[in-house]
């Protein structure tokens, strides 16, 4: 009895280790990454749901981990794109470090939601790769977001001026090279730390060979119920994937 008892712990041990999936192969296959070394999101459970309904929709096939092992060259081969879902603090070492910047380099995707940004503040490669460091953050209000680009798949059905109400970052030490594709109002908001007219909340960059999409939103959970907010997040993982925007 007693051996069928550690035999049993040891499966599911090595089940929960292993990543969750809700569908194989597709167009493409993600990654998502959700681990946390410093504050944890509420919305993560949302998030993650959210994203493997998304490619259970549209057809990619959607990986679920936040163990950091899985950072290897050898499993790192086996996808398309990674998904930082509002990962937090330190949370890789150096092996897992270059097996991530190998990834990107192959010509792979990156995917930053939320607090992706609020992560690796120790790697200068990591903080332009994802173009940009958490600041600050106000309370969570309604405000005003310029959509400045149309042009990308994550904002061709969004208007010019979309009302959300979110927990809105506020970002240092942000690239240059960013293409910024929507911008906050801070006048039609109370900011906690003001960038003034030129402050981002979502971008996407060519990068070390590889392609990355990122967006400040997503914090709020009924955020990711929101067909709007899950096709502005369903474009950027495609561009990520394919690379592809209109000539």
């Amino acid at each position: 009895m007693k051996l069928k008892t550690s035999i049993l712990t040891f499966v599911i041990g090595l089940f929960l280790a292993m990543p969750a999936f809700s569908q194989g192969g597709g167009q493409f296959r993600v990654l998502v990454f959700s681990k946390t070394a410093g504050f944890r999101h509420q919305s993560i459970p949302e998030g993650v749901a959210a994203v493997k309904k998304l490619g259970q929709e549209q057809g990619f096939g959607v990986y679920v981990t936040e163990d950091a092992n899985q950072f290897s060259d050898e499993n790192l081969a086996k996808y398309d794109v990674v998904v930082l879902l509002s990962t937090t603090g330190t949370i890789f070492n150096d092996d897992q470090k270059a097996a991530f910047q190998k990834f990107v380099q192959s010509g792979k995707g990156v995917v930053g939601i939320h607090s992706a940004t609020d992560t690796e503040y120790e790697w200068p490669w990591y903080n332009k790769m994802i173009g940009a460091y958490f600041l600050a953050h106000p309370r969570q209000q309604t405000l005003r977001l310029q959509v400045k680009d149309k042009t990308h798949p994550s904002t061709w059905h969004l208007p010019e001026n979309w009302l959300w109400y979110d927990e809105l970052y506020e970002f240092r030490e942000v690239n240059p090279a960013i293409k910024v594709l929507i911008n906050a109002d801070e006048s039609t908001y109370q900011p906690a730390k003001p960038m003034g007219e030129n402050h981002p909340m979502a971008w996407y960059h060519e990068f070390d060979g590889g392609r990355v999409f990122y967006t400040a939103l997503g914090h709020v959970e009924s955020a990711w119920k929101n067909e709007v907010f899950l096709q502005h997040v369903h474009g950027g993982i495609w561009y990520a994937a394919k690379g592809k925007l209109p000539q």
